[in-house]
């Protein structure tokens, strides 16, 4: 999922203060699973911004809320629409994809984000979340037996730990763990270490974020005769 954190009341109070009637807009996906904006973080901040907002003298900006159930849809955005008329500006808890959907969907509407995006990542223990994908566009997952040496290799490294791990342990950080250590454990418990002698090319950037928004299209989910123009 996509993790984020919320930006701290004073920043988004900072952003919406010159406004008189803002829209705090929550999300029912990934931001409600980490914590950082579903309906319960769009309740606290709503009530912590406008005691912030009086506490600078600008107790007259109204703030509102509201969460629907996805922003990076347009479908889902449609359930917002109607109310969107009333506020001269929305803060958006979702990541920095629904800002941009709200963004794009509402052109004469200022649009601020109030959370920042983090990563791609799972929950590993209560409250603690870990960056797995590093969304690079050519997945090499397969090779590296489902550990990725992108994201979680320090130096990125393909043939191979860099000689600095001790002790299943990154040089980088007592706290990390080597992650070519994790993949040769994993490889040996599979009975696939053969499969790590191959040498392996450096990585296709190409696919990554150079270049320019990416795209997927899947003609088979398209409206027949309309492809991705639908």
């Amino acid at each position: 999922m996509i993790v984020a954190d919320r930006k701290n009341v004073r920043e988004i109070r900072a952003m919406i203060q010159n406004h008189q009637r803002v829209l705090l807009v929550g999300c029912g996906t990934c931001v409600t699973v980490c914590l950082a904006g579903g309906e319960r973080e769009v309740g606290i901040l709503g009530s912590a911004l406008r005691m912030a907002l009086r506490l600078a003298g600008r107790d007259q900006v109204i703030v509102d809320q509201v969460t629907i159930e996805r922003q990076c849809e347009d479908a889902f955005i449609d359930a917002l629409a109607p109310r969107v008329g009333e506020y001269d500006a929305i803060c958006s808890l979702a990541c920095g994809a629904g800002v941009q959907a709200l963004a794009e969907r509402f052109p004469n509407t200022p649009v601020y984000p109030g959370v920042n995006t983090q990563f791609i990542g799972i929950l590993e223990s209560q409250g603690v979340w870990t960056e797995k994908c590093a969304a690079c566009g050519n997945c090499r997952l397969g090779q590296f037996v489902g550990i990725c040496p992108i994201t979680r290799c320090a130096k990125r490294q393909f043939n191979g730990p860099c000689g600095g791990s001790r002790d299943g342990r990154c040089e980088v950080s007592p706290e990390l763990d080597c992650a070519w250590q994790l993949i040769y454990d994993r490889a040996k418990a599979l009975n696939k270490l053969d499969e790590l002698e191959a040498v392996v090319p450096p990585l296709d950037w190409s696919t990554g974020l150079d270049g320019g928004p990416r795209k997927v299209v899947r003609e088979d989910q398209c409206i027949a005769g309309l492809g991705p123009n639908a």
